[in-house]
């Protein structure tokens, strides 16, 4: 009987490019939130925060309390979009705090600011369209599809999240549109 093994390989450079790339993607939707809550500056602080560990900088207890400032920033969010927008700026800060544990949760970690960010694309589009279907011309113009968030993700994923996803379990499932977004990256990185 073949037991699946408990740790896998993973390096600091690994991590911390990890990290710069999660930061790239929460940065797509910082303005989601900024123009909903201009003045709270948390999930932008997220951000900066994984930049400076992916540049170089120290894995530190302030690094952490960033990504838990920014999830309660979008707690504290109404607007959907805004939400996800700072979710996103979590998880890039978190993504410093990846485990070599051989976990589908550890998915996550990788591709959780990217399938947040495409959520908050998606809902701000969503509601774009509404305002949009709300002050409809006689055009009959169609709003403008996806903004490609995923795709824009997977083209830019640098070699260490392919080959750290290979050495992990595939996405688990559940985790609602946000988890259809991982699994979805998560196949389209792994081929």
């Amino acid at each position: 009987m073949r037991t699946e093994p408990e740790t896998i390989e993973l390096t600091e450079h690994e991590i911390r490019e990890i990290t710069a790339y999660a930061a790239d993607c929460a940065r797509r939707t910082l303005s989601l939130f900024e123009r909903s809550l201009p003045a709270d500056t948390r999930p932008r602080e997220a951000v900066d925060a994984a930049d400076a560990y992916a540049a170089g900088g120290p894995r530190t207890a302030a690094l952490r309390q960033s990504a838990w400032a920014a999830y309660k920033a979008a707690q504290e969010a109404t607007a959907p979009a805004a939400a996800d927008a700072a979710r996103a700026a979590s998880h890039a800060a978190a993504a410093a705090f990846l485990h070599p544990k051989a976990s589908a949760h550890q998915v996550k970690h990788v591709l959780g600011a990217a399938a947040h960010a495409a959520r908050a694309e998606e809902l701000a589009e969503e509601e774009a369209r509404e305002e949009q279907a709300a002050e409809a011309s006689a055009s009959g113009e169609d709003p403008r599809g996806a903004a490609g968030t995923l795709e824009w993700a997977r083209r830019h994923a640098p070699a260490a999240v392919p080959a750290v996803l290979g050495r992990l379990p595939a996405a688990p499932p559940g985790g609602g549109r946000v988890g259809e977004f991982i699994r979805a990256l998560d196949a389209a990185l792994r081929t």
